[in-house]
């Protein structure tokens, strides 16, 4: 005898549409999200904010000039050089005010050309080194050394080589991640301190109708969700998809999968807000800084590298970036979308093993 059947015993003249569980639950979710102004913020507005705001920050501009200083009463024939060099910015500084400058990071280089010609640089910032190898250059030149060979720069302006197109592909994962685990592991935990896990124990479903549930859910803001972020990118700054539309949407459905079932897994036992936020965070933050939302995961040491390639985001962006920007079909991402499957495998196993309904 299913669940329904003491129902229908005990209101026999009632009227009972009994669909299936897992559409009830699909439906409630769906309606639990509408209803929260702030959780369509988080998917639909914050992205497209964060996008603008590094975008414009990050705009095609003339590269800014490096500050360096230059003792003052030493620069003699070499200030004029410096001074004119497209990038670098020049300041006088008397010796202890340079000094200073240069410790608190207000200029990359120090040059003290009273006697020898001195350079004063931390040699660990990347600005610094650049700022050494433009002064040397402009005093090399002042000095009266001509180039042997000369070298024609070809400044490159096409699209998908640009900062924004890196980080359009970035921000649509880090939201996929967000929204996917966020969504669902506040959801549970909620319903947790409400005590309605326990009511839903009587309710005709199983624990698998209740998982499957927040992963179809996704199904229906997802096209929204990833829609709205391409537009914006497409019409402000000319971001567009260049691979298939297919292959682009194959992608985004498995990523808000894998992370809808990481916020199954890290919800299975919180009992509060703050015990599922601090484990969302734990999670989360390690992939927001190794998975090349903003800037390439390649930065870190090669040591590093097995470990960051088999995150999910990290697989997320990189399948994201190939279709977009490198025209790239399923064959090119299928390891990617192999790491983020088995991701969600594992975790929706894990998560269904360990659940606890109070």
């Amino acid at each position: 005898m299913s669940r329904a059947e003491p129902f229908r015993a005990m209101y026999p003249c009632a009227r009972m549409t009994v669909r299936h569980p897992l559409i009830e639950l699909t439906v409630a979710r769906v309606k639990e999200f509408v209803r929260q102004p702030e959780a369509v913020f988080w998917v639909l507005a914050f992205p497209i904010i964060l996008a603008m705001a590094l975008g414009f920050a990050f705009r095609e501009k003339e590269p800014e000039r490096i500050p360096i200083g230059v003792i003052e009463g030493s620069g003699g024939d070499y200030m004029e050089a410096l001074a004119s060099s497209p990038a670098l910015k020049v300041v006088e500084y008397e010796p202890e005010a340079g000094a200073e400058a240069l410790r608190t990071g207000r200029i990359s280089l120090l040059v003290d050309a009273r006697e020898d010609v001195t350079f004063s640089l931390d040699e660990t910032r990347p600005d610094a080194r650049i700022a050494r190898l433009e002064a040397g250059e402009a005093i090399q030149q002042a000095a009266g050394r001509q180039d042997v060979v000369q070298i024609v720069d070809q400044r490159i302006e096409e699209k998908g080589s640009r900062y924004i197109d890196f980080l359009i592909p970035g921000l649509l994962g880090m939201n996929l991640m967000g929204t996917g685990m966020w969504g669902v592991g506040f959801s549970v935990a909620t319903s947790r301190m409400q005590k309605l896990l326990k009511r839903l124990i009587a309710t005709p479903m199983s624990r698998t109708h209740y998982f499957m549930a927040f992963i179809f859910s996704r199904i229906v803001f997802l096209v929204l969700e990833v829609a709205v972020i391409v537009a914006f990118g497409w019409i402000v700054f000319d971001v567009a998809v260049r691979g298939s539309i297919l292959v682009f949407a194959v992608v985004s459905l498995v990523g808000a999968f894998t992370f809808s079932g990481l916020g199954l897994l890290v919800a299975s036992r919180a009992q509060t807000i703050e015990g599922v936020s601090g484990l969302m965070n734990l999670v989360m933050v390690p992939m927001w800084i190794l998975s090349g939302v903003f800037f390439s995961s390649e930065r870190f040491p090669d040591w590093s590298q097995p470990f960051i390639q088999t995150l999910p985001l990290t697989a997320l962006n990189d399948a994201l970036r190939a279709v977009m920007l490198e025209a790239a079909g399923i064959g090119a991402v299928a390891l990617d979308l192999l790491v983020m499957a088995a991701w969600l495998v594992i975790s929706f196993l894990i998560a269904l093993k360990i659940f606890r309904w109070t």
